[in-house]
């Protein structure tokens, strides 16, 4: 099920505010965080230039937060090197999804930024 108009719009302000904040605008042109909604899910991504064709960018997925509508609760997830998604276990859910976006800014285990 899809994001009501306002939580979607609250969302947006907030994780477009958090990816320009990660990283200085000097070095946008080598690396840049970005975003994407789908649905009741909201993706982080790190982009950066392809080595062999700088033209082309590639995103990795850094964390996914999906939404149990029914239970109105946030999920935070972390990738594996396969690109597997599991529950990110320290903190794995909150009403709130900037609790969440403030876990992984925090990534007390490594798990999204090294």
């Amino acid at each position: 099920m899809p994001l009501s108009e306002f939580e979607r719009v609250r969302i947006e302000k907030l994780f477009k505010a958090y990816c320009e904040s990660k990283v200085p605008a000097h070095v946008r042109n080598k690396i840049q965080i970005t975003f994407k909604i789908r649905g009741s899910e909201v993706k982080l991504f790190e982009c950066r230039p392809h080595f062999d064709d700088p033209a082309t960018w590639g995103e990795m997925a850094v964390a996914r937060f999906k939404k149990d509508e029914k239970k109105n609760v946030w999920f935070l997830y972390c990738a594996d090197r396969n690109s597997r998604w599991y529950l990110f276990e320290p903190y794995p859910e909150s009403r709130d999804i900037a609790r969440l976006l403030a876990e992984v800014q925090r990534d007390q285990t490594g798990i999204f930024w090294g």
